[in-house]
């Protein structure tokens, strides 16, 4: 029997994503659901944010709207339950994103449990899984050995960690980061190397309190850093277990992953 990881995060970009802004579309919606598309437009208009990727989504949307997370786990849970009937040991590590106390985790993890319950009896099967974090936030990472209690791995998600610490937004710093680097201000772009002397010193309490806390915690990162040569490096010199990139820079990666390791043991 093949065995067989797969981290899965679970729903995290803002719920204003994945609602129709076009007309066509809501009409399509309002029709499917029975109900006029003017309530549509209401409800859309109702759970407009305007700083959105601040705002509610991540564990936020699972702790209010619990049957988000359950759907997510239920239908995470019995894939792996069918897949093993045939022959394929899947080890679901399910990933609660944008967590910045442990008491979100804790409440995410119970709906979790609550559900692979449900499902086990349902298959008659049991799967083992894991149910971790995401590390995106400075508090997150300030009180890792808290949240440590709770999740099972850490996956430090550096995309959001960098935007939150700096202060800075991913999607609109192209307008001035440039200027920064050119200038000597920063000595990179934050969002194409790790930040060491900020993100990164948080990063490494969060490695080394997460630990203490849990022995055998299983750390790593996701997001654009992890298929960055020199954002490896320090991923490996902190003691991660693994970092996650895009398809197309698992070759880099690699090759950076090794050079740490040769690096150390001269």
């Amino acid at each position: 029997m093949k065995d067989r990881p797969v981290t899965i995060r679970t729903l995290d970009p803002p719920l204003h994503e994945f609602l129709p802004h076009e007309e066509k579309e809501q009409k399509e919606v309002a029709d499917i659901m029975g109900v006029s598309t003017d309530k549509i437009r209401a409800k859309i208009a109702s759970l407009h944010e305007f700083n959105p990727m601040l705002g509610h989504r991540g564990c936020r949307l699972g702790i209010v709207y619990p049957e988000i997370t359950e759907m997510q786990a239920r239908a995470i849970l019995e894939a792996a339950c069918e897949v093993k009937k045939e022959g394929i040991n899947v080890k679901p590590e399910i990933m609660i994103p944008l967590v910045g106390h442990v008491n979100e985790l804790r409440m995410q993890e119970q709906v979790v449990r609550s559900v692979a319950k449900e499902v086990f009896e349902k298959y008659k099967v049991k799967v083992d899984y894991l149910v971790g974090t995401m590390i995106e936030l400075p508090r997150a990472a300030i009180t890792a050995g808290e949240i440590a209690q709770v999740a099972e791995f850490f996956s430090f998600g550096t995309n959001d960690l960098t935007q939150t610490t700096f202060g800075l937004s991913r999607d609109d710093s192209g307008k001035f980061l440039p200027f920064y680097v050119e200038h000597d201000i920063l000595p990179r772009d934050p969002f194409e190397a790790v930040d060491r002397d900020g993100v990164g010193v948080l990063m490494e309490w969060g490695v080394e309190q997460g630990r203490k806390a849990r022995k055998d915690l299983k750390v790593g990162i996701c997001g654009e850093h992890g298929g960055e040569p020199s954002s490896v490096e320090f991923c490996h010199n902190i003691k991660m277990n693994y970092v996650s990139c895009s398809p197309f820079r698992i070759p880099i990666a690699r090759l950076a992953a090794a050079q740490a390791a040769l690096r150390e043991k001269k």
